[in-house]
């Protein structure tokens, strides 16, 4: 079968189409024939020796898939040939048949596409994790959503609305203003790139205190890091939850003073290192966004699909933070 595979960290371009063995389904797994695999950040990061799994080379990147059941292992009783399913890999999705745990895997109704299927643990598992688990958002908040057009993003503002809470969604173009505001975003509010210099940094966070309103964002998502979390942080409410999901802009360094002065939390949000501690909290959540799902409350939304051979394309454009929502490597 071909897989993509990362024989060297570098960027996609060092990827390779490689023929290797068909896997097997062990005892416990299932032999996935893969119809769709999404992108995601840690894509562009784990190829590059950047992200805090580092597997062993030669691998292929590809956190979640969607795909056929062709056999199942011993002892599995939950999944049969045939059945549609979804599952997180963590990496080495960007193959034509995959052997994940059956623990991992979930039922993909039929009314929902490979694609679609594909698009939906991660960024929701996250954001799921993020609002309830960590941001314990209530009916009534506003949620300051940092990043608002991208995967996750999109996921939190959906999830937010769903959850009954007021969405300021900052986002880095009037295009992305325009998607979240089509996921159900209350408002918009468009930065500039940085690096940004004291004037700059007050100047935005006077912009987020506006959209979020005089009693402050009671939960801050922030999936970007870098010169836009000290803004956003300014403009949390009085025992509101920062929420730190993730840094494609870099490293955040926040004042923690602004911690004490607010009586706010500042939350990490690791969604894998949760779901292998925890399996039957993030089964649940995942059964819960399926409810969603089904309810009309949330759909993943897909920018555009890719073919397997172009699959380093999609990953490049991830990484240049110029995807809207989810792309998505489609197989044969």
């Amino acid at each position: 079968m071909r897989a993509l595979l990362s024989k060297a960290a570098g960027g996609p371009e060092t990827l390779e189409i490689t023929e290797i063995d068909n896997p097997v389904a062990g005892a416990g797994e299932l032999l996935v024939a893969v119809k769709a695999c999404s992108i995601n950040f840690p894509d562009a990061l784990i190829i590059q020796d950047m992200y805090q799994l580092k597997p062993p080379r030669p691998f292929a990147p590809g956190s979640e898939i969607a795909g056929i059941v062709e056999a199942v292992g011993e002892g599995v009783t939950d999944f049969k040939v045939g059945d549609r399913v979804i599952a997180g890999t963590g990496f080495g999705g960007l193959v034509e048949k995959k052997a994940v745990p059956a623990a991992a895997a979930y039922h993909l109704p039929d009314e929902f596409s490979f694609e679609h299927g594909a698009s939906l643990l991660m960024t929701y598992g996250t954001s799921i994790h993020a609002l309830k688990d960590r941001g314990h958002i209530q009916e009534g908040n506003t949620l300051l959503v940092l990043g608002a057009a991208g995967g996750v993003g999109l996921a939190a503002v959906e999830l937010g609305k769903a959850y009954g809470a007021r969405v300021v969604a900052a986002v880095s173009s009037a295009a992305k203003a325009e998607a979240a505001k089509a996921s159900g975003a209350d408002e918009a509010v468009i930065y500039d790139r940085q690096p940004f210099d004291k004037e700059q940094s007050k100047a935005l966070s006077q912009q987020f205190k506006a959209a979020v309103g005089p009693e402050g964002a009671h939960v801050v998502y922030d999936a970007v890091g870098g010169d836009y979390s000290e803004p956003a942080l300014r403009s949390i409410a009085w025992e509101g939850r920062f929420l730190v999901v993730g840094f494609p802009a870099g490293i955040a360094k926040l004042p923690l003073n602004l911690t004490l002065l607010k009586s706010c939390d500042v939350c990490g949000v690791f969604w894998g290192a949760y779901a292998a501690r925890d399996p039957i909290g993030n089964r649940a959540n995942i059964e819960e966004l399926f409810d969603l799902w089904k309810a009309g409350k949330i759909s993943p939304k897909i920018s555009e699909s890719f073919a397997f051979e172009d699959a380093g394309k999609a990953i490049t454009k991830l990484a240049n933070r110029d995807a809207i929502g989810k792309l998505v490597v489609t197989m044969g």
